[in-house]
């Protein structure tokens, strides 16, 4: 076996050096996260050429820059501009502060798999989707590289669930229960199972797929239903005597715990949840629920009885081979912080409310 690494470990290291402000090598160009690159680091990649911002095409339309490429722009950078200034394009949080960031002069034409891949690595990454980007003939030594159409395809793809670990758990819900841990071949962060009973494998299981929310299901946030479902779903499991519920660590919709917290710090001044997403970048729900299908299928389930009120997950476990017999509500009481959420899911997001 080489001993190079494989591409899924080079994105692995990909993910890591972003997230520490360390550019990355993306075909012919140095590709570097808006939100962690250093003065220093940006300084020298300027020097290098002129470089351009590339953005998803919802924070283009926030800051009414022009969208030449389907799904992302990308916008020239001034070549007096310090580390602030891609930053303030690519974190909405002063948007209301200073509305008018332009005007922008946006690049066309010419080749932007490289730019398409350089925003997929860092939603892959949890980190706001601006990459500041340079073309290099002769990339420094000693960085991170990979060719941007097989490393799109490889994020594209899904990771493969191995079971790590399982063990009994009692829970107030069910003392009979049993907690499973898998880890994707992608490096990214591991999911869990609970196991409620001895759910039998050839007929359809009670199961919920619930997304972690570290707020609502560990704190008891208000805004959210989340803490309420995923007791209620473990309750119901625990009196029918079997059941398996997935906790699929995809924190905020899938853009992680940070960016929820600037999607809240949004709604705090008068957006909802999907506009807030849509500013920060990120679509509406970035989540990938094949990690579910994955699971169920490492665990021997081929048929579910869906505890959801989302249609969506309903037509992924079917569309990935797995049968919902049935879909069972998870309706939980409302409270005066969370009404305006739930109406938002109801209309925005075609949950069953």
């Amino acid at each position: 076996m080489s001993l190079i690494p494989t591409l899924t470990e080079t994105l692995a290291r990909a993910r890591a050096d972003l997230r520490m402000g360390l550019p990355v090598v993306i075909g012919d160009h140095l590709a570097a996260a808006a939100e962690t690159v250093t003065p220093e680091r940006m300084a020298a990649m300027l020097a290098l050429g002129p470089a351009v911002l590339a953005l998803t095409g919802w924070r283009a339309e926030t800051l009414k820059a022009r969208v030449y490429d389907g799904d992302i722009a990308r916008i020239e950078v001034p070549k007096d501009a310090d580390a602030g200034w891609p930053l303030a394009l690519a974190d909405p949080a002063g948007d209301l502060m200073t509305p008018m960031k332009g005007p922008f002069r946006s690049a066309r034409g010419g080749d932007v798999q490289p730019h398409r891949a350089a925003i997929a690595l860092a939603k892959s990454a949890q980190l706001l989707p601006a990459m500041l980007m340079v073309p290099v003939s002769d990339p420094p030594e000693g960085l991170t590289r990979m060719a941007p159409g097989p490393a799109l395809a490889q994020l594209a793809a899904e990771a493969a669930m191995a079971p790590v670990a399982a063990a009994r758990l009692p829970l107030l819900s069910a003392e009979n229960s049993k907690l499973h841990i898998f880890r994707p071949d992608d490096g990214t962060t591991e999911h869990y199972a609970v196991e409620i009973g001895a759910p039998a494998r050839n007929q359809p299981v009670l199961a919920r797929l619930h997304s972690a929310c570290f707020t609502g299901d560990v704190l008891g946030s208000l805004k959210c239903d989340c803490g309420p479902q995923l007791h209620a779903a473990l309750n119901a499991m625990g009196q029918a005597g079997a059941g398996v519920l997935l906790y699929l660590n995809q924190e905020g919709r899938g853009i992680g715990l940070a960016n929820k917290m600037r999607a809240y710090s949004l709604q705090n001044q008068g957006f909802d949840t999907v506009e807030a997403n849509h500013r920060l970048g990120f679509d509406d729900d970035e989540r990938d629920f094949r990690i579910g299908a994955g699971i169920l299928r490492e665990m021997g389930f081929d048929a579910v009885r869906l505890m959801t009120n989302n249609p969506r997950k309903v037509e992924m476990l079917q569309g990935q081979g797995i049968k919902v017999a049935e879909r069972v509500p998870l309706i939980t009481p409302r409270n005066r912080h969370n009404t305006g959420y739930l109406d938002v899911k109801a209309a925005k997001s075609g949950h069953l409310l």
